[in-house]
Order: structure tokens, then C-alpha cells, then sequence
């Protein structure tokens, strides 16, 4: 995918940390070879502050030439840093933080230097809206440079920041890591529409991270998305106008820009394709259809912008999801998801190595990444699986020996989890449906079930792995189920459209069948099934309790749509963060024409079927969200208090699509605990 910088970024959250506890080349024993896990009693239940911390450990990177390893560093009590570990030396040195900051993300400039941005992990996105800004700094953590403001307060450096012109708060970086091979990065400068965080163009900056000094690279038209080749340059670029979308490619020997497709941005063609990566050679790696109902790997003709006549990588019954896997500009093989995550290896010891790891790692998904300039001898590998939350570990692709890197949820045991299998049912007209089913650690028959629904609703919501919210029902004695209803991606294109148009209608029907096939199955308690989710989950939450009464004994909903229209007139206090393009050329043909649609959306809309509901519901909204207003869920509480008096209602003033802050996390799930012990649990009636 083209790198995309938008506003909502700014809030994700990547605390890292880094667990010296063992010399890093040590060799392997039990403790550093297994799934880590963490003592409990077996009476207690697992803590919820465990489930709903930031991760301390999302992600570390390896320098160009594996000898250093740099990660963000938390602990209790102080900021987020970033540390730089000198592998042969086996010592640590924090490089940059701050005393009201905490470092966001960072990326390798070259072997000695580090690009980073930096957030506020102590303040909910209503409390201060802020670009990152960004920094750069050495290895040892001299020479730290400011390069872009920080939209918001200044912050207090803990270090000697050498002063210096720097660019605008809209300076972001790109999520690719480029050549690393000189004190050159390349940046996005976005330009929004005036007076709205909607994107009208964005610039590609060749940045010295050294000077400050930088250089524009010619754009071909109105630009959104850049993507640089497997030498680290500038080689395509997108944008959308009038609901067309346009890739360009960008000629390595002249410099000039020329058409590779256009194709409709929200219901494809037969031109379109999403860019994946360039080969070692240059090849163009992309994602198309190619005739079929589900997407594959194909090579794109950078000559004729023609797929390729047969796909590279095809996955039965599943959209092609995944990337490359490079080192340098040599790849190494393709990373994809269908039930769970593998790697199809194109270089063949690779694939060995690959064999070898798992039998070290038994019982996880083993994931290796590589630095840009050496793959011959270190990896970094993130492992998971259903009841174990990621960890890492440096691995010796030569000798096989694996190093602890460190945990990104200490205190979760993984003998306490649920086991999660991915199923399908049947809906009512035939249709195969994809789900997760989570059971508790005990795998009870008959248990009380949250079908729990994801947002989008087109996207592929299901991701077999430990996830915080599934495990911490599952840890309180709920089965959970999470259904890929029609109109979720990932699984064909009839899948998809399928969704079309039906919000409350079919879409809602797959969400129900599902419920009574857990029924069927044994899993569930047909008495005590709860549905939940947030956004469109929701949304589909509302109408679970309008259509289907007979099913659901309650329901939480929180930042949910309550009316299609409303997603189309605002109401918002600031600026809505869905696009015009969007409104325009998107939802009258995926959710619904305001005008030739109108009776539908009347009749799917929670607030016109509200007086409907009558089961025990819980609400909450975040005083911020631009994507699902506040408004939203007062005009529904309005509407559905005058017939239900098993309403209630959380606020979170700061807080906007989802929750931001550990706390605001335990406080709502806190909540749901105690709301659905009331009404499927144990203290039900």
C-alpha cells in the first residue's frame, strides 16, 4: 500500500520496551526458547489492568547492519524512550527523551542514526490534538536535531538539541524505512482543504538529517500516497479526484512521471490493483483480482501498467493479504494472512531457517524481519498465537540461537486464555460465513456468548491471535464470537458486495445466524447472549436488539452510528474526518442513496426503530470522535429512554473514535464486565 499520512495516526500508540534481563548472546535455554508466562493463582482472576495497558513491547528494529538493536523503552513512573542496544558490547544507552513526551515512533536512517517522532501518552486526543513532530538523533545519542515542529505545547528535551529552521507541523514520516544508507530520509508534507484535516495534496521531501536541508521531489498531479522502490527511491505515487483513483510511475532513468491505471476508487475494475512492493530487480509486486473473485499476487508491466498473465501468489477462498519481505533490496519472500499469518519463502535457505525456528518456538506463529543491509546472520522474530500475546526474540539465523528481547504483556499467562478457532456457518440463504470463535480456558459447553461485532464494516475484521478485549471476556467465562458477516473483505469479492447496501438487512441476519449456530453447536446458552462492538459494531448492536428481541438479552455499543443519515449531515462540532469523496462517490453505493434509498435507511435506523429496544443496553461515546459524534448517541438516548429504563450511559469527554487511555480502557471494560455479569453472567437472573 502507498504510504498514507493521515491525522488519525497521531494517536496510534507504539510503547515499546526493551528486556536486558539475560546477556543477548547467551544460549538458549527453556526460558528463552518458550512462550513467556506469568504466575497467578488459579482462583484469581486474571487483573483487567493486564489486558488494557499500552504493550511495552510493540516492536523493536534492527539497525542496517544488525549490530545494533534500538527500541522504546517504558516503565512505570517515567516517559517512553528511545534506547539503543550495541549487540556485541551487550549494552544499553537511552538516546532520546523527553519530560512531557514520549517518544511515538522511529525508524533507521542509516547504521549510526535515528528518525523518531514523539506523542503524549498521558492525554486523550480531545486534551491536546497534535502533529508528532520530528527528530533525529545518533546512535549514542549526540547530534539531536529537531527537523519539524510539534503541532501543540513544546516539549522539554532531556538532551542537547542542536537549534535549527525547521519544517511545518505537517512533516510526516513515511512507513517505509528507505535505503539506510546516508544521512538522507524522504518525508510527506501534507497540505490539507482549507479550514479541514481533509487531505488535498501531499509532498515528498528528500530530508538531510544532519542539516535540515531539504528537497521537493516533483510530484505528477495531486498526490496522497508515495511508495519508494527496493533501492529506497521514489517510484510511484496515487491520488483520487471524482471518485477515480490514478497510479503513477515514475521513470528510473529519466525522472518522468506517467499514468499506470485508473480504475473507480471504491468499486475497482479490471485495471485496478493495490501497489505491494519492487523486487530486487525492479520488478512491481501488486494485489489485483485478475478476473477472479478473490485477489492475488501479480507483477505489473511498469511499461504497459498490464497485470502480469498468471498470479505469483494465490490464496484459495481468501483475498491476498500480506508484503514482501526484503533485506536491503534483496527479496526474501512474501508474508501473508488467510486463517492465520505465514511466510511463503522465495530464497531457499530461508525457508530452513524458517523450519528450524519453529521447532525452537513450538506453539506460535514465528515471524522474522530483517535490517536492511544484512540478513545472513540476525533476524528479529515476533511470535503469537491465540493465547499468547506477542514477544520477541533475537535470532541467530547461523547458529539458531534465540535471545529474549522482551514481552508485550508481562502479566498475561497464557494458560489462562481462551482457545480461538476460526469456523464457518451457514447464513439463512446459503452464504458461508467466517468467524472466530473463542471459548474460555475451560472450554465450557452451553456458556454464556458476546457476539462480538467489528467496525468498518468493509474490512476484514477477524485476525486469529491473542487480542485484549476477546481474552478478557473469554477470561471472565464468556464464549465469543466474531463473525466476518457479508460485506467484511478478505474473502472475495461476492463476499463484499454482497454487504452492499445492507446495513441492518442481510449484514444483521449473518451477525444473528451466527449466534444461533453457537446455539446449535453447544456453545452457547441460547438464554444468555449478549451482542457488542463498537462503530458499525455499534450500529449492528442497535438493530441486533430491534430485529432479533427474541435473541439477545442485551447489548453494548459504544462510539456506534445510530442513523445512516447522520453519517451524512454531521452534526459535528469540528470537522468530520470521512472524506467528501467518501460521501460523494462511496457510501450512496455501499451503504445507501439518501434520496432513492430513503425508506430503507428510515427503516434500518436505531433512532427511528428505537422504541423497539427494550433489552438492557450500554452506551458510550467519546466527546472528540470526528468519525461518530457524540451527537449520535444523544439523539439515540433521547429516542430509546422514553421505552427502556435499562439504559446507561458513559462519557468520555477527551476521547475520540475508541479509547486512547489505559485508564478510560479498564474504566469501560471494567463496566461491561459488571453490565454483562448482570445480564448473562453469573449474577443474572
Amino acid at each position: 500500500m502507498l504510504s498514507r499520512p493521515l491525522p488519525g495516526r497521531l494517536a496510534s500508540t507504539l510503547a515499546l520496551t526493551l528486556c536486558v534481563a539475560a546477556p543477548l548472546y547467551a544460549a538458549p535455554d527453556a526460558a528463552s526458547t518458550a512462550a513467556p508466562t506469568a504466575s497467578s493463582t488459579a482462583s484469581a482472576l486474571p487483573p483487567i489492568e493486564r489486558f488494557f495497558i499500552n504493550p511495552v513491547l510493540a516492536g523493536a528494529k534492527l539497525s542496517p547492519s544488525a549490530r545494533y538493536l534500538a527500541a522504546v523503552s517504558s516503565a512505570p513512573g517515567r516517559r517512553d524512550i528511545l534506547v539503543v542496544i550495541d549487540l556485541q558490547a551487550n549494552s544499553a544507552k537511552p538516546v532520546a527523551g523527553y519530560k512531557d513526551a514520549d517518544i511515538l515512533d522511529f525508524e533507521w536512517v542509516n547504521d549510526g542514526r535515528l528518525l523518531f517522532n514523539v506523542t503524549d501518552r498521558q492525554v486523550a486526543p480531545g486534551g491536546a490534538y497534535m502533529a508528532a513532530g520530528l527528530y533525529a538523533v545518533d546512535k549514542d545519542g549526540a547530534n539531536l536535531r529537531q527537523l519539524a515542529n510539534r503541532r501543540g505545547n513544546a516539549i522539554e528535551s532531556t538532551g542537547t538539541l542542536i537549534a535549527s529552521k525547521v519544517l511545518p507541523w505537517h512533516t510526516f514520516m513515511m512507513d517505509e524505512r528507505g535505503a539506510q544508507d546516508s544521512a538522507f530520509v524522504y518525508v510527506q508534507s501534507v497540505e490539507y482543504e482549507e479550514d479541514s484535516y481533509e487531505i488535498r495534496t501531499v509532498n515528498l521531501l528528500k530530508l538531510n538529517t544532519l542539516t535540515g536541508a531539504t528537497q521537493s521531489v516533483q510530484r505528477p498531479a495531486r498526490v496522497t500516497g508515495w511508495m519508494l522502490d527496493h533501492k529506497g527511491e521514489p517510484r510511484l505515487a496515487s491520488g483520487s479526484d471524482k471518485g477515480m483513483t490514478t497510479i503513477w510511475y515514475r521513470d528510473p532513468a529519466t525522472g518522468a512521471w506517467r499514468v499506470l491505471s485508473t480504475f473507480d476508487t471504491y468499486k475497482g475494475g479490471k485495471d485496478a490493483f493495490e501497489p505491494l512492493g519492487f523486487g530486487s530487480d525492479g520488478t512491481l509486486y501488486a494485489v489485483a483480482h485478475g478476473g477472479k473473485d478473490t485477489t492475488s499476487v501479480f507483477t505489473v508491466d511498469t511499461a504497459t501498467g498490464k497485470l502480469g498473465a498468471e498470479p505469483l501468489v494465490v490464496t484459495p477462498g481468501y483475498d491476498f493479504s500480506g508484503s514482501l519481505v526484503s533485506s536491503g533490496d534483496k527479496l526474501l519472500g512474501i508474508r501473508l494472512r488467510t486463517d492465520a499469518v505465514t511466510t511463503v519463502w522465495l530464497d531457499a535457505p530461508m525457508q530452513a531457517v524458517q523450519q528450524k525456528l519453529d521447532e525452537a518456538l513450538p506453539g506460535t506463529i514465528n515471524l522474522m524481519s530483517f535490517p536492511s543491509g544484512n540478513h545472513a546472520e540476525w533476524a528479529l522474530v515476533r511470535s503469537y498465537s491465540d493465547k499468547t500475546p506477542p514477544f520477541y526474540h533475537l535470532y541467530n539465523v547461523r547458529t539458531g540461537k534465540l535471545n529474549l528481547v522482551g514481552q508485550a504483556y508481562p502479566g498475561i499467562d497464557p494458560a489462562r486464555m481462551g482457545r480461538q478457532d476460526a469456523v464457518r456457518y451457514k447464513a439463512r440463504d446459503g452464504m458461508e460465513i467466517p468467524a472466530l470463535l473463542t471459548l474460555p480456558a475451560n472450554g465450557a459447553k452451553n456458556a454464556p456468548l458476546v457476539v462480538l461485532v467489528h467496525g468498518g464494516p468493509y474490512v476484514h475484521g477477524n485476525h486469529w491471535g491473542w487480542d485484549p478485549e476477546t481474552q478478557f471476556l473469554a477470561s471472565r467465562g464468556y464464549a465469543v464470537l466474531e463473525p466476518d458477516f457479508r460485506g467484511s473483505t478478505g474473502y472475495g469479492d461476492k463476499h463484499f458486495r454482497a454487504g452492499w447496501k445492507q446495513w441492518g438487512l442481510k449484514m444483521q441476519d449473518d451477525i444473528a445466524d451466527g449466534a444461533r449456530w453457537a446455539v446449535a453447536q453447544g456453545y452457547a446458552d441460547p438464554k444468555r447472549i449478549c451482542i457488542a462492538g463498537a462503530s458499525y459494531g455499534g450500529y449492528a448492536t442497535l438493530m441486533g436488539l430491534v430485529n432479533d428481541p427474541d435473541l439477545y438479552k442485551c447489548g453494548v455499543s459504544w462510539v456506534g452510528v445510530t442513523d445512516i443519515n447522520l453519517l451524512y449531515d454531521g452534526h459535528w462540532s469540528f470537522t468530520s474526518d470521512m472524506t467528501a469523496q467518501w460521501k460523494q462517490y462511496g457510501m450512496p453505493d455501499l451503504i445507501g442513496d439518501q434520496v432513492k434509498d430513503a425508506a430503507q435507511l428510515k427503516a434500518t435506523s436505531p433512532i427511528q426503530q428505537a422504541a423497539r429496544i427494550k433489552a438492557p443496553l450500554l452506551l458510550a461515546y467519546g466527546g472528540v470522535d470526528r468519525r461518530v459524534p457524540m451527537f449520535h448517541g444523544r439523539k439515540f438516548l433521547d429516542a430509546v429512554k422514553p421505552n427502556n429504563t435499562q439504559v446507561e450511559w458513559l462519557e468520555y469527554q477527551d476521547e475520540g473514535h475508541g479509547w486512547s487511555l489505559p485508564a478510560n480502557r479498564v474504566d469501560f471494560w471494567g463496566r461491561v464486565e459488571k453490565f454483562l455479569d448482570r445480564n448473562i453472567g453469573s449474577g443474572a437472573k
